[in-house]
C-alpha cells in the first residue's frame, strides 16, 4: 500500500484563484479594494521571506499591498500607535504583525491591538472566543488551511477518530476545535501523552503539528488513515516534516508531504481571510 500524496499546491492554487475572482467582482459591486496591511519589525530574514511571499499574492490577487515595515529598535508605544491608525483605517480590510517580534517588545499585547474584525490571523482573545463558541469571524489561516485539504480530498469528518498532536495556540488548538465544528471526535495529543504511537493508531485522521522532526513513524499510523503533517524542519537533506515520510507512506491513505502540502494553504487562507473581512465592512457600509 502507498498513499494519496495530498497536492497542497494544487489546492492552494484553486483556493487563491477563486480569490482573485471573488476579488473582481467585489471591487465591482463596491468600488472598494480589498486592502492586507502586513507589518513586520525589524529585518529577520525569514520573516523577510513569509512576508515578501504574502505581499506577492496580495498583490496578484487584485488586492492592495498596504506594507508596513518599522525598524527592529521602535518602541512598542510607536508599533502600537501604528496598528491602531491601521485599526480605523477604512482602506484596510485585514492587518497581520509579523510574528516573532524583535526581542524586548511584547507580541503578544502588539498583535491583541488587532481588532477582530480585521484579524485575518485569527490570533487575537476575541477571534479565539469566537472560535471556541462556534460563532462567525476569522480563523487562523493554516488550521483552515488544514480543514480546506480534508475537504478537497474528500475525507469525512463526521464522527471520525481524530488525534491532533501539538497543543499551540497557532495550530493544535484552533484545528481541533475546527475539527470538532466538523463533528469529528478529537483527542488531543502532546509531549506528556503516554504511549502516543498507540493513541495515534486509532485515528483515522491524524493531524502532526508537534514541532518535533519524525516524532510519527509507521507504528504510530493506522493503515489507510489520513495524515496531516504540518511541521516544517531545515536538515542537511532539505526540508522535513514531523512526520516520517518515507516510512509512514507506505501504510497511510492520505499525507501530506514537506514541503507541497500545507504550507502553501496558510497564505491562500490569508488571502481569503481578507476578502472576508473586505466583505464585513461593506455589508457594515451599506455597499453589499
Amino acid at each position: 500500500m502507498s498513499a494519496v500524496i495530498i497536492d497542497g499546491k494544487a489546492v492552494a492554487a484553486r483556493v487563491r484563484a477563486d480569490v482573485g475572482r471573488d476579488v473582481a467582482e467585489f471591487r465591482a459591486a463596491t468600488g472598494r479594494q480589498p486592502g492586507l496591511a502586513t507589518v513586520l519589525v525589524g529585518d529577520d530574514p525569514a520573516s523577510a521571506v513569509y512576508i515578501g511571499g504574502k505581499r506577492r499574492a496580495c498583490v496578484e490577487a487584485g488586492m492592495a499591498d498596504l506594507h508596513q515595515h518599522l525598524p527592529a529598535d521602535t518602541p512598542q508605544d510607536k508599533i502600537a500607535a501604528l496598528l491602531d491608525s491601521l485599526a480605523v483605517d477604512p482602506a484596510v480590510s485585514g492587518i497581520l504583525l509579523q510574528l516573532p517580534v524583535p526581542e524586548g517588545l511584547d507580541g503578544a499585547a502588539l498583535v491583541g491591538r488587532i481588532p477582530p474584525e480585521k484579524d485575518v490571523d485569527g490570533l487575537t482573545t476575541p477571534s479565539v472566543g469566537l472560535l471556541a463558541r462556534g460563532l462567525p469571524g476569522l480563523r487562523p489561516c493554516t488550521p483552515s488551511g488544514i480543514i480546506e485539504l480534508l475537504d478537497a480530498y474528500d475525507v469525512e469528518l463526521s464522527g471520525a477518530p481524530t488525534v491532533v498532536v501539538g497543543r499551540s495556540e497557532l495550530v493544535g488548538r484552533p484545528v481541533a476545535q475546527l475539527l470538532v465544528g466538523r463533528n469529528a471526535t478529537v483527542t488531543i495529543c502532546h509531549s506528556r501523552t503516554r504511549d502516543l504511537a498507540a493513541v495515534c493508531r486509532g485515528a483515522d485522521v491524524l493531524v502532526v503539528a508537534a514541532g518535533k522532526q519524525s516524532i510519527i513513524g509507521r507504528a504510530a499510523v493506522k493503515p489507510g488513515a489520513t495524515v496531516i503533517d504540518v511541521g516544517m524542519h531545515r536538515t542537511e537533506q532539505g526540508l522535513r516534516g514531523d512526520v516520517d515520510f518515507d516510512a509512514v507512506r507506505e501504510v497511510a491513505g492520505l499525507l501530506t508531504p514537506v514541503p507541497g502540502g500545507v504550507g502553501p494553504m496558510t497564505i491562500a487562507m490569508l488571502l481569503r481571510n481578507t476578502l472576508l473581512a473586505a466583505r464585513a465592512a461593506a455589508e457594515v457600509d451599506n455597499l453589499v
